[in-house]
């Protein structure tokens, strides 16, 4: 038996891809009817082998290390709450999540990174309440945003505390109001630290001053803790922060606690009143979520978000935010989505009444 002459060479005849195989037997001198079989076949197998390829691609997130964004530096309340939500999603996600702290304008620097970073579910972020405001905010400042709310994609709330007004123990100021009637005596005298220009420890204090007509020196630091030692170490009057950051100096003597911005109790501070109890009308929460950039594909957005749920019901999760003074408060996505929107609602309205200059 003799095989008809090869016209095609044996590299170029296996160059091929799935769609490609029928043309290359149409055209080749071996017509055999099970020649043609064959290779449909083969195409055929091809076909569902490429796609079983880019199906498994989504199937085996995450195949590496997640990074977990931090826009503040280590000690402050996004920190706190992200080491053990890291480990505990680690474990479900059976690859490690990695702390990245990215400190900045506010959390802006750590907040845009995320928001403009390839979207397949390795860049995640821990942020705080002053997402709400920092883009409305560049603007006010004329600035470009450095993230947009419609770039992160909200997945799940850990905590909302309210924060706390503090100042060294050994201060004058006993109650609110003695702070308040000093303030009012010496405008601008009074200084308060914060983790950035329209951030979640600037933000209440603007609040406080609206409502209560008085005028405050504003120090921006990086975060919650560089402004916190500032504090203990005399440079600041004030400060308002989460009570994560500041109950174990108030508990050890060092730091005097004078009201909380909630209208509830604390869990962590009990018999601190709040600044409603004294008939100011000022209120403010501290939360900390976490967000992913918003191209993200569904499939791996729902196992981040699952893997999120499964850390804030694990109990060292929950002690760990515990031991540090604030409740867990979480949210899944849908209701945290609605949350931030109402939330950016109304801190809209604060950021107009702020004066920008001098930020």
């Amino acid at each position: 038996m003799r095989f008809a002459q090869r016209s095609t060479p044996i590299k170029e005849a296996f160059a091929f891809t799935p769609d490609s195989l029928k043309v290359i037997v149409m055209t080749h001198p071996l017509r055999s009817s099970f020649a043609l079989l064959g290779l449909t076949l083969c195409a055929a197998a091809l076909s569902v082998s490429f796609s079983t390829h880019a199906q498994n691609s989504t199937n085996a997130f995450p195949s590496k290390p997640i990074t977990m964004v931090v826009p503040f530096p280590p000690g402050g309340v996004a920190d706190i709450v992200a080491r053990p939500v890291a480990e505990a999603m680690g474990r479900d996600l059976g690859q490690a999540v990695i702390i990245e702290n990215k400190p900045g304008a506010g959390g802006g620097i750590g907040m845009g990174y995320t928001a403009h970073a390839k979207a397949d579910g390795y860049t995640l972020l821990m942020a705080l309440s002053s997402l709400s405001v920092l883009p409305q905010a560049d603007q006010i400042l004329g600035r470009s945003p450095l993230f947009l709310h419609k770039d992160l994609r909200a997945v799940a709330r850990f905590t909302a505390d309210p924060t706390v007004l503090a100042v060294k123990a050994d201060a004058p100021w006993k109650t609110t109001q003695d702070f308040i009637e000093d303030a009012k005596k010496r405008p601008g005298a009074i200084s308060f630290g914060s983790s950035g220009n329209f951030g979640t420890m600037h933000v209440p204090m603007e609040i406080l001053s609206q409502q209560s007509g008085i005028q405050l020196n504003h120090i921006p630091y990086t975060g919650a803790g560089p402004a916190v030692v500032a504090l203990l170490g005399g440079q600041i009057d004030a400060v308002s922060t989460g009570p994560a950051t500041v109950v174990q100096h108030i508990k050890s003597g060092k730091l005097r606690a004078l009201a909380h911005w909630g209208n509830a109790k604390l869990e962590a501070l009990p018999e601190l009143s709040s600044l409603k109890d004294q008939k100011i009308n000022a209120e403010y929460a501290q939360w900390s979520g976490l967000f992913i950039p918003s191209a993200t594909p569904e499939a791996v957005a729902q196992r981040i978000r699952a893997a999120a749920k499964t850390a804030a019901q694990d109990p060292k999760v929950i002690e760990a935010i515990q031991n540090a003074g604030s409740p867990m408060a979480y949210l899944d996505a849908p209701e945290f989505d609605r949350y931030l929107n109402d939330d950016i609602k109304r801190m809209s309205e604060v950021v107009k009444k702020m004066n920008p200059k001098g930020m």
